[in-house]
Parts: structure tokens; sequence; C-alpha cells
């Protein structure tokens, strides 16, 4: 949050404030569209969606002003594939005020030209999807290239202040033993990192969990993390979520989910939606809550969307607080 003014990180803050205690999201996904040029193994999304009922723009716009978020994400399937974009951007973008905009992409289609573009647009940070340290990311998202691709334009960036890069890894049983490999390479690269907890809502596929009897050696891997972070403070993912992460693998659940409260997504139709893996329609966010947030008993997630917006009050401002 580095770049941002100090006038703009007290609008955040106020709005913030605001948003918790009058049950109005923290975070807005904009799905603004569900084709992917990935093949992602824990993903349901992927390949080209004909005739997909898109909103405009000035529709996303308007649902911006309508909620009022803090963080305004930008996502997909793949975002990138929309030749509006930027305007999307600009339609959400209010200078010195919220929300936050993130784009969440796997980066195949972003170069450094692409990236620049968007930054002046009104994109405050890039969150890119790396879920291993080298090329079996290209393996596990479906795209032959794109672990050199991210490396490329990371080092690219490379000595910038403030770049707004941030690496997401999705976390399961299968390459937890890389994450402190992960760490290094996001240092290396000069670039923030943020862990998610994978869900099974999306593909049904169980066998990604992390087993009970693998827990010790996910949680030595987040001391590990921990002692990083602290070294190098280039990871942004607070002990609040990772040890939510390992509950909810404990568990196989984590209850009390605020989806349509603190977070909720906006459909490519400009449609509202409680998440992204609960495709219910709404046309307001009263008749979410009152439909949906108040008979809400799903536990199946605990994405990075959930885990951050739903920390409580004093997590919150300590580590906005870091990340400032």
């Amino acid at each position: 949050m580095s770049r941002l003014s100090k006038t703009r990180q007290l609008t955040l803050g106020l709005r913030g404030v605001k948003n918790f205690f009058g049950k109005k999201p923290l975070c807005v996904s904009f799905e603004i569209t569900y084709s992917c040029n990935a093949r992602c193994q824990h993903c349901h999304l992927g390949g080209m969606i004909k005739d997909e009922k898109r909103a405009s723009p000035e529709e996303f716009g308007l649902r911006a002003r309508e909620l009022g978020p803090v963080v305004a994400q930008i996502s997909g399937g793949e975002p990138l594939l929309r030749k509006d974009l930027k305007d999307i951007i600009q339609a959400i973008y209010r200078p010195q005020r919220p929300p936050y905009i993130v784009i969440t992409t796997n980066a195949a289609l972003l170069d450094e030209k692409k990236y620049r573009e968007l930054r002046e647009a009104g994109v405050d940070e890039f969150s890119v999807s790396l879920d291993y340290p080298d090329e079996r990311h290209d393996k596990f998202r479906g795209i032959p290239g794109l672990f050199r691709k991210i490396e490329n334009l990371c080092l690219a960036l490379k000595g910038e202040q403030d770049k707004g890069i941030t690496l997401s890894c999705v976390v399961h049983r299968y390459n937890y033993q890389e994450l402190i490999k992960l760490a290094q390479k996001a240092y290396e690269w000069e670039v923030n990192l943020n862990f998610s907890t994978y869900t099974w809502l999306r593909t049904k596929k169980k066998d990604y969990l992390i087993p009970p009897e693998e827990l010790p050696g996910l949680e030595k891997m987040i001391r590990q993390i921990q002692e990083f972070r602290q070294a190098h403070n280039t990871i942004f993912t607070s002990d609040y979520v990772l040890k939510g992460m390992v509950e909810f693998f404990r568990h196989q659940g984590q209850p009390n989910c605020q989806a349509g409260v603190r977070f909720l997504v906006v459909n490519p139709d400009a449609q509202l939606s409680p998440c992204g893996l609960i495709l219910k329609n709404y046309s307001n966010l009263r008749q979410l809550q009152a439909e949906f947030s108040a008979h809400n008993h799903c536990t199946a997630c605990f994405t990075s969307i959930r885990a951050n917006s739903e920390k409580p009050p004093w997590v919150l401002l300590k580590d906005n607080l870091r990340a400032i």
C-alpha cells in the first residue's frame, strides 16, 4: 500500500470502519467474465464462453458506487480477456478515494506494456497466480511457459519501487512443502506473496486437501514462513489467516461464513452472488443478505477473499498498519 497517498489511506480506513459496522462488504470481486485461457487443476472454469452476457463498464461502475467496497477485485475467469478491461477499471476507479483496485490474473496476457497501461488506468495491485516455484506451475495451470513469463515480467520491473505485484499461491496437498521456496522466489523478484487455502467447492476434488497426518508438516512450513516474513516483510498473509488455514484442513471446513456481508461477487452480467463458488443471482444487496446470508451455513472454503474480509476489527487494523 505504500504508493497510496496519506489522504487515500485515510479514506480507505474510514470506508472500512463504516462498512464493517454497517454490514456492507469490505471486498467485492467483479468477475467480469467466466472465460479463461487456462485449465487450472483446482478450478471449474477454463475455455471460452460463447455469447456470454456481459455488463458494460458503466454498469460495473454503478455497482461499485452502490456497494461502496474498500477493495474492488477485478477477476474472472481471466479478466485480461476482456478488451474493455481498461474502461472497466476507469469506471470503478475514483482518485484519492476507495476502492483499492486489485486485478487477479494468471498473467499469461500480462506483459510490461499492458502492466503499465492498466497501472495508469487505476490498478493498485496485480494478484498474479503462482503455485509452484518452477515449471510445475505450467502443468497445474495448463499454460506452457507460464512460469517463465511471470518470472520475466517480475525481473523486467525489478528495482522499481511500489510496483504493486503480489504472487498468489493456492495452498494444497501437493505444493505446501514448496511454500518457503515460493517466498524466496518472491523476495528474489522483489514482489510480495499471499497464500490462499484450497477449496473443493469448485471441482469436488478432495484429494487436494491436506490430510490430518500431514498437518504437522504444514505447521512446520508455516513456522518457516512466519520467520521469513519477520525477516523480509514480503509476505502479506497474516498469522490469523495462516492459523485459519491449518484449522480448515484439520476440520475440512470453517464455520460462520459471512459471504454477502463482508464480501460478495458481481457476476459478468452485473447480478450479485454471495461468492464465486455459490452462483445464486440477486439483484441487490438487501435481497442477497435476506435470502442467502441470513441462512448461510456453508463451511467449505477459507479462500483469501473470505479469510481477509472476516478478520476481527483489531486484526484488520494491525494487518493494514503492517502493510502500510
